[in-house]
């Protein structure tokens, strides 16, 4: 099993002392060819779950009163920072749902590229940037050369999640952790940008995608977990089978709305 979530519980701490758990008891798997969709409401403990895989939230606040999280048999909670780092980008991809916020903006698209890549690959600088642009003609990138030079900024939101996609796709890793990567594009961008993830993913690898929209993650999931209050409360390996016949109130309200804003 790729990755294995057993028993995982975060909360935060605050100067007065711990504040409400935000993820309680959660057991998930995903393996490899598998894309596993993570839905809920803002609040629910979805993204703190997937930032908790790769160790992304900041600690402290955050500590993990109980559980592990196992990715390919290693405990990712224990693994010293030396040895994360170098499972981070490379081993682990992540997509996060604002570019802008991610993008260092000092910089240009193609140098934060090369970047990524000469921190986890041996190779020259000169075949690091041909492989960036390579990833930037991959994701639709038009005239790669020209939009290396450009500042996040001098992008549009669409672009932008397409040089977030390359970043975290690029090394070939084996599990990528998408957070709402389609929250800010408009309807056309976010069916390029789904479409596009499609094509570049991996039988190889394994997928979390984090999301509160049902739409993506049935064009996109092929298992599907429900969270609130920082609980899974439905679990499902049939999405179709899912959809049509929702068991918990909670997630029969949601797919219900989903269904209603689709007739707007």
């Amino acid at each position: 099993m790729l990755l294995e979530i057993e028993d995982l519980s975060v909360s935060y701490r605050n100067d007065e002392g711990e504040v409400n758990p935000a993820a309680i008891d959660v057991n998930l798997t995903l393996d490899r060819g598998e894309v596993l969709g993570i839905v809920g409401e803002s609040g629910s403990g979805k993204s703190t779950v997937s930032m908790s895989v790769a160790r992304l939230l900041p600690s402290p606040p955050a500590f993990y009163p109980k559980g592990r999280i196992l990715f390919d048999g290693t405990d990712m909670l224990t693994l010293p920072l030396p040895e994360l780092r170098k499972i981070r980008g490379r081993r682990i991809g992540v997509i996060f749902q604002d570019p802008m916020g991610s993008l260092s903006p000092l910089h240009r698209i193609g140098d934060q590229l090369v970047e990524t890549i000469l921190l986890h690959e041996k190779m020259a600088k000169p075949a690091a940037r041909a492989m960036a642009l390579e990833w930037l003609g991959k994701v639709g990138i038009p005239d790669p050369a020209v939009r290396a030079r450009a500042y996040p900024h001098e992008l549009s939101g669409g672009m932008q999640q397409r040089v977030m996609i390359a970043m975290g796709l690029m090394l070939g890793p084996d599990l990528v952790i998408a957070d709402e990567p389609t929250t800010a594009l408009d309807v056309t961008i976010q069916a390029q940008v789904l479409r596009l993830m499609r094509d570049l993913h991996q039988a190889n690898s394994g997928v979390l995608l984090i999301t509160h929209d049902l739409g993506v993650v049935s064009q996109m999931a092929t298992k599907l977990a429900v969270m609130k209050d920082g609980r899974v409360i439905e679990t499902s390996s049939d999405p179709a089978a899912f959809f049509a016949a929702p068991k918990h109130p909670y997630a029969q309200g949601l797919v219900r709305e989903a269904r209603r804003m689709e007739l707007k």
